[in-house]
């Protein structure tokens, strides 16, 4: 028995590490859009057919150009991996769609293709053809699956309402009017003053247009209300408030000095390192404190606090809340901040890590992004691009401390930068992390490490032996974006 004590005293933990190590990935290298949308791209091709609204050829000329504009968008955006499938994450959002759709056929007889938009603005969209976007920023930043509901409703309803469509086929006529045509000759002919004329032009256009917007997402508040009613999802008009801080991200303090971070992973850290030496209007003092004159996420959409006051009446009477589920939250928090790393923006990647941190996560996956983050940062200081990999974000968007870590990473001496690389080689949450994981480490120290000089050939081998050695693993992007550079 004492044997057998012993033996599992010293077996049990590697077993655990290997199960815990073998954790699938969020999701897989086919689950981004270029290969997992492809089926719906080329429907959309198929489907999204220019209907003959004018009689007129000029005007319906325009009309086609701009429905063809969008198609073309929509199949980009797909094509670049702008979307991703995570099916638990996935389901969650559909889930709520399939709800509102059920309860109301009469006002959605069709179906909805929803997409899962990896940018980490808190929002959702409709492009119009019942194809509904709904971002990985949205979904962490909702509290609760009626504060999503209502969002997903309100972009329901523009479609309902064809704001999209609508909207293309008011700039047809406008841009094939005589007025407007008119209106251009007047600027061409005139000899003086072309740039205010044309500019009196555009402001007119643009301040008609945002007045029909703010207009159309009343009306999408409205529908949104309604829909949410008959699917008996409750309503809270303080879901309003709460997006009023949608923009806050970065402007959330740190709970500690951001020395204490780097000194978990005994990084090098000096003070000096987030004080900016350079001169110029960029180093003014600023207020960090006061952001009340930024303006709402969504500047089509009226004030935040205006919306709540007009939707107050129809607040639902002892509703039912019910939290975003944990592993949701996350999945899409991970995956939010895997997208901000191979999209090449360090700082606010890394700033995300830290609010984790903050929150008590333990988990290894983060110590792990970090890591990634100074290989990255490193190999882009070898490259000459390191101010573009760090992602600069204008002061009046974030908070004291994302300024100071943001000038850290600016100024950070290239050698602490290898230090630091050297550091994470040896830390223990390796052992830990799955196979695609730790292999990531073997590119990434080949790329930030290994020579003097690293020229392209050598990064397209490393690369592929990468993706042929973890083959369906998403970390196959970060591979594949290596090799395009």
């Amino acid at each position: 028995m004492t044997r057998l004590r012993l033996l599992l005293f010293f077996i049990l933990p590697g077993l655990l590490s290997a199960a815990y190590g073998q954790a699938p990935n969020l999701y897989s290298y086919q689950d981004l859009s270029h290969v997992y949308y492809q089926p719906q791209k080329d429907s959309l091709k198929k489907a999204w057919v220019c209907p003959e609204v004018f009689k007129e050829r000029e005007p319906q000329k325009k009309l086609r150009e701009f429905w063809d504009q969008r198609t073309e968008n929509i199949t980009e955006a797909i094509a670049h991996d702008d979307y991703v499938h995570e099916q638990e994450v996935y389901d969650y959002i559909a889930g709520i769609v399939r709800q509102i759709s059920a309860a109301n056929p009469q006002l959605v007889p069709f179906s909805e293709l929803v997409l899962l938009d990896r940018s980490p603005s808190v929002n959702a969209y409709t492009v119009g053809g019942h194809v509904l976007a709904v971002n990985l920023g949205l979904i962490v930043f909702s509290r609760t699956r009626e504060e999503l509901a209502l969002a997903i409703a309100h972009e329901m309803s523009h479609d309902i309402l064809r704001h999209f469509e609508n909207g293309m086929q008011e700039r047809a006529t406008w841009l094939t009017s005589d007025d407007y045509k008119n209106s251009l000759k007047d600027v061409l002919s005139s000899k003086y003053d072309r740039l205010t004329k044309l500019h009196h032009i555009l402001e007119n256009y643009t301040f008609s247009r945002s007045r029909h917007q703010r207009y159309h997402e009343s009306e999408a508040d409205s529908l949104a209300i309604i829909l949410l009613k008959k699917s008996n999802i409750p309503f809270d008009p303080h879901y309003f408030l709460h997006l009023d801080s949608a923009d806050d991200d970065y402007l959330q303090r740190l709970q500690q000095p951001l020395k204490a971070y780097f000194s978990l992973w005994q990084l090098p850290y000096e003070d000096s390192w987030t004080t900016r030496r350079s001169h110029g209007l960029s180093t003014h003092t600023y207020n960090f404190s006061d952001s009340s004159t930024i303006a709402d996420s969504v500047k089509t959409h009226p004030d935040c606090p205006e919306r709540y006051r007009q939707t107050l009446r129809w607040a639902s009477t002892n509703g039912q809340t019910t939290p975003v589920p944990v592993s949701i939250r996350e999945k899409a928090a991970k995956m939010l901040i895997w997208n901000l790393y191979t999209s090449g923006n360090l700082t606010p990647c890394l700033y995300r890590i830290l609010l984790q941190k903050d929150r008590g996560s333990k988990d290894p996956w983060y110590d792990f992004m970090v890591s990634n983050i100074f290989y990255a940062l490193y190999f882009a200081d070898r490259q000459l691009n390191r101010f573009n990999a760090i992602g600069i974000i204008p002061k009046e968007y974030i908070s004291r401390d994302y300024y100071a870590l943001q000038t850290l990473l600016e100024q950070i001496p290239r050698e602490s930068l290898r230090q630091s690389c050297e550091t994470f080689g040896k830390e223990a949450f390796w052992t830990t992390l799955s196979m695609p994981e730790r292999n990531l480490k073997d590119l990434l120290y080949t790329m930030a490490l290994t020579t003097d000089v690293l020229n392209q050939k050598q990064l397209n081998k490393a690369a592929h032996d990468y993706t042929a050695g973890n083959a369906g693993s998403m970390y196959c992007e970060f591979a594949d974006n290596l090799f395009k550079k």
